[in-house]
């Protein structure tokens, strides 16, 4: 169950070089660990609005054309808001990267299994609303530069670590 890589690995990578990069980080786990990866301005975490991160990061990228946008959540609030992935696949923003940190667990609730756990797949549901979907390795530089919308689901290790509080919320 889960992947290799631990997610503070995987977000602090993300996020490095990041430069005037708009980051919105989903609720709980990925808002902590964007902040363990060094706090910044120009990350929004959505802490207590569970299912709302990847509209946030939509309404960024059609309101900041000029500007990058990468939305950071997890697998359980993907889940939650499917509909978002649609409404993007229809929207087009050609400056928006989600990546999902999928641990197949709900984190904030007792580390219960997602339904990734049980075989649904984030990359393909991406697939079929009309995302790139790329690769982990490819999407770092995609976040930056390719035309998108982008999108790659992570399997991580299924952690509890450490609270890394965000100093403001959304």
């Amino acid at each position: 169950a889960g992947g290799e890589m631990k997610r503070r690995d995987v977000v602090r990578s993300l996020l490095k070089n990041r430069k005037d990069l708009l980051v919105v980080a989903g609720l709980g786990s990925t808002g902590w660990d964007s902040t363990a990866a060094g706090d910044s301005p120009l990350t929004f975490p959505m802490w207590g609005a569970m299912g709302q991160a990847a509209m946030m990061g939509l309404g960024l990228a059609l309101a900041q054309p000029k500007r990058r946008v990468l939305v950071v959540t997890g697998d359980g609030e993907a889940l939650m808001g499917l509909g978002a992935l649609a409404t993007i696949g229809v929207q087009k923003p050609a400056n928006l990267t989600v990546v999902v940190i999928d641990n197949e667990r709900y984190g904030e609730t007792g580390m219960q299994h997602t339904h990734t756990a049980h075989g649904v797949d984030l990359n393909g549901v991406a697939q079929a609303c009309g995302f790139n979907v790329l690769e982990f390795e490819k999407v770092k530089s995609a976040i930056h530069s390719a035309k998108g919308p982008n999108f790659c689901a992570v399997k991580v290790q299924p952690e509890k670590i450490p609270l890394v509080l965000p100093p403001r919320e959304g």
